[in-house]
């Protein structure tokens, strides 16, 4: 079943046609802003009409850096009395990045969040929990806006708050529910201090992640602990913000939707498309806004093009889950590192619990990687023996998966501090 038909099974030839003529109307639209306006590239693609997706290469990219240059106006496209909503990063090492919307952009995020929950097997019969963050951040309205347009009855829970997100779980009978990853573990941790298990105890069947990078391991920890599916959501404020790509009920990749983005990857240091399948840097163009259209963006995070037709019939393009951003990775003794890698160890350990904090020092003038690592509550119990066996594990497994040698903290359940919003990983406190 499908939420869109016409447009979700629509065969190559014909989407990358329907691709063109929006990338010329965004095009003529995008010129009308002070920074557009000004590409050179852009007017000549405007008098000489594309005629295949393939020469969106022709034009420049833009960067999170051009955002901010040019803030806070310099990427509207639209006189400001027709703007009804604008979302914005926190901005707080330098000015933020805004994205603004009118109408016709919000009514179409709204459907491409309800194409989303859709293809993920949330219907109009559902109770859907929103433990996201409302406000600047687009977590909260993007899914509000796209249950509301699916039909749900909907919950606007907000973050955070566990005992409250469990009592409107049970009082209100939730099925479906949407947080970061990180959060879940914390909310599986109040589950267990109040007597109750989710799996007996609510009538949840499917949990909607996303917001932050996770790997497969954390997400199959999610489904064992609460007893659903946990189906894999992905998207940026630039872009909209969440319903870009998202998992179907096949959970082999993300579907991205190629009627509102044209979608490339490229090798980030020579800025080529890289071979199918490889992984690279997602660069996408939106085709379906008007108040702020934003042209070959660089959104720094890795993934690349899944092989393949989805079981389930769609036919665009599935991403592969998100590997890491390109400006996530740190070098650490000659090594390249990203967080992901030390996260993919970790959750595949059961002593292990969620969350963890990487903080690079120099010590003794050498840099160093020190790793702290929530050990679960049952494991924790002063075996200095036991605990002594796992960090030296521990460090073994990381060492062999990054090629540098971490330095091991366990430490009990609850004591990483936790941070508004998405989970803050690396800590670089290294003498510059």
């Amino acid at each position: 079943m499908y939420w869109e038909k016409d447009l979700e099974v629509l065969d190559r030839k014909h989407l990358e046609k329907l691709q063109v003529e929006r990338l010329m109307t965004t095009l003529q639209q995008a010129v009308n802003s002070p920074y557009y306006g000004r590409i050179p590239e852009i007017s000549k693609a405007i008098k000489s009409p594309i005629h295949s997706i393939d020469q969106i290469r022709e034009l420049p990219f833009t960067t999170k850096e051009d955002l901010r240059n040019d803030f806070p106006w310099g990427f509207l496209s639209v006189d400001k009395r027709e703007v009804v909503r604008l979302h914005s990063s926190s901005g707080t090492t330098g000015n933020p990045t805004v994205v603004y919307h009118n109408h016709h952009d919000l009514a179409s995020w709204a459907n491409l969040m309800a194409r989303s929950l859709f293809a993920a097997g949330v219907r109009d019969t559902d109770v859907f929990q929103n433990m996201a963050g409302y406000g600047l951040f687009t977590g909260g309205l993007g899914f509000q806006y796209g249950v509301e347009k699916l039909g749900c009855l909907s919950i606007p829970a907000g973050a955070g708050n566990s005992l409250r997100q469990i009592k409107l779980m049970r009082d209100y009978g939730t099925t479906v529910a949407h947080a970061i990853p990180s959060y879940l573990g914390r909310l599986f941790d109040v589950f267990k201090e109040e007597g109750l298990d989710p799996r007996k105890d609510t009538k949840l069947h499917t949990l909607v992640i996303g917001a932050e990078p996770h790997t497969e391991e954390h997400r199959q920890r999610i489904e064992e602990m609460f007893g659903v599916k946990a189906y894999n959501s992905f998207g940026l404020s630039e872009m909209n913000g969440p319903g870009v790509a998202f998992e179907c009920t096949e959970q082999n990749g993300l579907h991205i939707w190629e009627d509102a983005y044209v979608v490339e990857i490229i090798d980030p240091i020579t800025l080529q498309p890289v071979a199918e399948g490889e992984i690279g840097e997602l660069v996408m163009t939106t085709l379906d806004r008007v108040a702020m259209p934003v042209i070959r963006y660089r959104t720094r995070d890795l993934t690349r093009f899944l092989p393949g037709k989805c079981k389930c019939g769609r036919t665009h393009r599935r991403l592969d889950r998100i590997a890491g951003r390109s400006d996530d990775m740190f070098i650490i003794k000659g090594c390249n590192v990203f967080p992901m890698q030390i996260e993919g160890v970790l959750m595949k350990l059961p002593e292990v619990g969620d969350d963890y904090r990487i903080t690079l020092e120099t010590i003794d003038d050498q840099d160093e990687m020190i790793v702290q690592v929530e050990v679960k509550k049952e494991w924790f119990k002063g075996d200095l023996a036991f605990l002594d066996k796992l960090q030296k594990y521990i460090t073994r497994l990381i060492r062999d998966e990054v090629l540098v040698r971490p330095l091991i903290k366990l430490v009990e359940p609850g004591s990483i501090p936790k941070t508004e919003g998405k989970a803050i990983r690396v800590f670089d406190r290294r003498k510059k």
